[in-house]
């Protein structure tokens, strides 16, 4: 099989090939560090990278598959990792000149899921500075005079330009969501709490999640299969089963699902082809789709969110941005300031309103809706001096729900603009069937190819 044909293969493709000795891991890993030195001269989805250990890492792969040990599900798929996550083989910058050459002591808990399925760290990829909004180096493989989205950039654009078939990022407000629209593939922010944000760099308790990309919906329900679960050293996750995933979210829907096209309240934020695209879309579902009007209460989870972002990052990273002084962005400096500013009781009162507004989309998800749709972004990558607005995702990421953006509509210059579906608390699974769904009653595939 030639190499671009194995770019092409999807993590779950690729894993069977490799279980059953038609493909080795070596090999694969090679057309990827192949396909990553075409490319990312332009790109730049990368910050650390080595080719040799990548290699070694498959090599072992192979020698445990040969030895007729058990594999896991993702043994010897090569995953980047945003450099905000620890690693205990490669450094983890944050996108900082102040964390500079730091090493990690260990794995955090995700990447060591990841290992345990199989996987090969192939290496990290570029984050914005403290996953924030300053811009880093990377491109849309796209259009690489524009923004590949934020702050989980080099990860989006990784998976997007057929480097790794799966990457991780994080999501405080819309760093996994935007970027994966703009970039044009499939990315996942799951429930709250369902995977574990041990080893990563803190941000905010009550917003931080940790999720994938993948370029097909199967391989992003075998990568959260991997990484969810229980883990004590985060007190947000919970000790419940998570159930068959991967299987859950691939077989066939017991009853067509009901579709909630919600504009929200800044719906006029979305330029015109957008709000356009997502209009006729909702009308082509028919009968599975009615529009959601949310009461005018939920416009406060817009300020609300912004405070306790505000508040929780300036208290992480307050003492980094005083210490670093001018080697800290002007953007960066400015949030903690903010946030320092915000009285405890506006704060207070921003958790209780996040607490009060979540109870109604348990409701709505359990009487009328399988999930809502709504924009992922406000229109298409801009240029790259910015990140974009993360404004469709703020309300979803307060709310803890899960949301994946699937790439389903073009805007200007037919580039990629995501719709992104929100599913009911913990129900990640039945989220992404109803993607499956979706995106064939869309007309859509689950596995995109490159504009």
């Amino acid at each position: 099989m030639a190499k671009s044909d194995l770019t092409a293969l999807s993590a779950t493709n690729a894993a069977t090939e490799i279980a059953s000795g038609a493909l080795s891991a070596e090999d694969y890993t090679r057309a990827c560090l192949d396909r990553i030195a075409e490319v990312d001269g332009e790109v730049k989805a990368f910050v650390h990278l080595d080719p040799d250990y990548a290699i070694e890492q498959a090599r072992r792969r192979d020698e445990v598959r040969a030895s007729g040990r058990p594999v896991g599900p993702l043994h010897g798929i090569p995953v980047a990792i945003k450099d905000i996550i620890d690693t205990g083989d490669y450094p983890t910058e944050c996108g900082s000149p102040l964390f500079s050459g730091r090493q990690p002591r260990q794995d955090a808990t995700v990447v060591d899921r990841l290992r345990a399925a199989g996987a090969i760290i192939i290496g990290k990829t570029v984050t914005t500075e403290f996953a924030y909004f300053h811009p880093g180096k990377t491109r849309n493989p796209h259009d690489i005079a524009r923004t590949p989205g934020g702050s989980s950039s080099g990860s989006a654009a990784a998976v997007a330009a057929g480097m790794v078939p799966l990457a991780i990022g994080t999501q405080t407000n819309g760093s996994i969501i935007r970027p994966g629209s703009f970039c044009g593939v499939f990315a996942l922010k799951p429930t709250h709490g369902l995977v574990s944000r041990h080893g990563v760099l803190p941000l905010s308790r009550t917003l931080d999640h940790v999720g994938p990309f993948a370029r097909s919906l199967e391989d992003i329900a075998a990568a959260l299969e991997v990484i969810a679960g229980h883990d004590p050293e985060d007190e947000d996750t919970r000790p419940v089963a998570t159930g068959s995933i991967r299987r859950i979210a691939t077989e066939d829907f017991p009853l067509a699902p009901r579709i909630a096209f919600a504009r929200t309240p800044v719906w006029d934020k979305a330029d015109a082809t957008t709000r356009t695209a997502f209009e006729t879309l909702a009308q082509s579902l028919g009968e599975q789709c009615f529009e959601l009007d949310l009461p005018e209460r939920f416009a406060a989870a817009w300020p609300a969110q912004r405070d306790i972002m505000a508040v929780e990052m300036a208290h992480h990273l307050g003492p980094l941005a005083d210490r670093g002084g001018e080697q800290v962005s002007k953007v960066m400096r400015d949030l903690v300031a903010e946030g320092r500013k915000v009285a405890a009781t506006r704060y207070l009162l921003a958790i209780d309103e996040a607490r009060a507004l979540r109870p109604l989309f348990d409701d709505l998800f359990l009487q009328q809706a399988s999930a809502v749709i709504t924009p992922a972004a406000i229109g298409v990558a801009p240029s790259p001096e910015t990140t974009g607005s993360p404004v469709f995702c703020s309300l979803w990421t307060l709310m803890g729900l899960p949301s994946i953006t699937l790439p389903l509509l073009q805007g200007e210059d037919g580039l990629p603009l995501g719709v992104q579906l929100v599913g009911a608390r913990g129900d990640d699974a039945r989220l992404l069937r109803t993607a499956n769904w979706l995106m064939s009653a869309a007309g859509g595939t689950s596995k995109p190819g490159m504009a």
